[in-house]
């Protein structure tokens, strides 16, 4: 994950570089169901509203739970599917915020109505994350349910109104990216605290129509509306969090952006990328599926390390026996192509490995989906 605000910041207030940071343990995004009242476009776990067999009971989860507090984990997402559809969601939530946990909740928003918000704030989650693939139609298409883009803004609403931080999150592709300055509108006009930009990843749902991913040309585009958008925020004294997923150029382009706006800050704002060090796969940003198994993000659920049924999280996590895991724990990770010629890999850290693997078959090939161009990586 990018977070183009705090860079943002280091431009008008910049802060010491000082030593690197990281998280005790990886942040674990949890797909406690798979069931969802939705079939999403570009779903990574291909759900649909049914159940499915085999996923872990509420005592399952409890004892993954305490290994993840004994191992440091530090924050827990909640998802899904859709979690709202499972019975326990409450009662998993309500231990994991007691146990200490930063607890987030990631939903379509379509089943947040006056009774399920009580719950919600009760629970008094840390972040309430809504996907939202435009506006109106657009989303409907997507989503393919009629009103569901009034259904979700409806529980967007609830949820700012009960005082929680809410955030939208849209992922951008060839059908949708007219609707990118309308989001950015939707989420001042709101009072929506945060906006979460995914870059289309081949996996899951998404894998099956990476045909319509954008164009770089498009992407480019949407960066520069996007970090336009979050200096003006900054400068009108607007506290909204930017942050975009799945294509970790965006720091690099971020780097480009400001040495053209801000060239006496380029120097120190290309320090604090390094520190961040890009796509952290299967090192600070972990998975565990509905069944159980444990993988290096939420878009590597074709390669499984081990199931939390047969062993601990906390051993799965450090085995790098899994050559998969063994590659993206690598520092510097080996990687070859434009990425490993890259200038800039220090920032970026390689990209994403599973668009990689997805189109060549190799983990360890350049990153597609990188948007740059030879001479902003110093190829040429």
């Amino acid at each position: 994950m990018f977070r183009i605000s705090q860079y943002m910041q280091e431009i008008t207030h910049p802060t010491p570089l000082g030593p690197s940071r990281n998280p005790p343990g990886p942040v674990v995004i949890w797909n406690l169901i798979r069931r969802c009242n939705l079939t999403c476009k570009h779903c990574y776990s291909i759900s649909a509203d049914k159940d499915f067999p085999g996923e872990l009971s509420t005592a399952e989860v409890y004892a993954v739970m305490d290994d993840l507090k004994r191992f440091r984990v530090p924050v827990l997402i909640l998802s899904g599917g859709e979690p709202l559809l499972r019975p326990d969601i409450f009662d998993i939530a309500r231990r994991a915020k007691r146990l200490g946990f930063y607890v987030g909740l990631s939903s379509n928003g379509t089943l947040i109505d006056d009774a399920v918000i009580r719950r919600i704030a009760e629970i008094n989650f840390d972040y309430v994350g809504v996907s939202l693939d435009g506006i109106r139609g657009t989303h409907d298409k997507f989503r393919r349910m009629q009103g569901a883009f009034e259904k979700s803004l409806a529980g967007i609403r609830l949820c700012r109104d009960a005082g929680l931080k809410i955030g939208v999150r849209f992922t951008m592709t060839q059908d949708n990216a007219h609707d990118l300055p309308g989001l950015l509108k939707l989420v001042e006009d709101e009072g929506i605290d945060r906006f979460y930009f995914s870059h289309l990843n081949y996996a899951g749902r998404g894998n099956k129509n990476r045909k319509d991913d954008a164009h770089h040309q498009m992407t480019r585009q949407a960066m520069e509306r996007l970090f336009d958008t979050c200096w003006d925020y900054q400068q009108r004294g607007l506290k909204k969090e930017f942050t975009t997923g799945n294509n970790d150029a965006d720091g690099v382009y971020f780097l480009h952006w400001a040495a053209r706006r801000f060239p006496d800050k380029a120097a120190h704002i290309g320090a604090k990328l390094g520190q961040w060090g890009g796509n952290s796969s299967g090192v600070n940003v972990a998975n565990i599926d509905n069944l159980g198994d444990v993988h290096p993000d939420t878009m590597w659920w074709h390669h499984a390390l081990g199931n939390v049924r047969q062993r601990p999280f906390s051993e799965i996590w450090m085995d790098t026996s899994d050559p998969i895991m063994a590659g993206l724990k690598a520092r510097p990770r080996k990687i070859g192509g434009r990425c490993g010629a890259c200038r800039h890999f220090g920032i970026c850290g390689g990209n994403t490995r599973v668009r990689a693997q997805r189109l060549s078959g190799d983990p360890w090939a350049e990153d597609p989906g990188c948007y740059l161009t030879d001479e902003e990586i110093g190829l040429c």
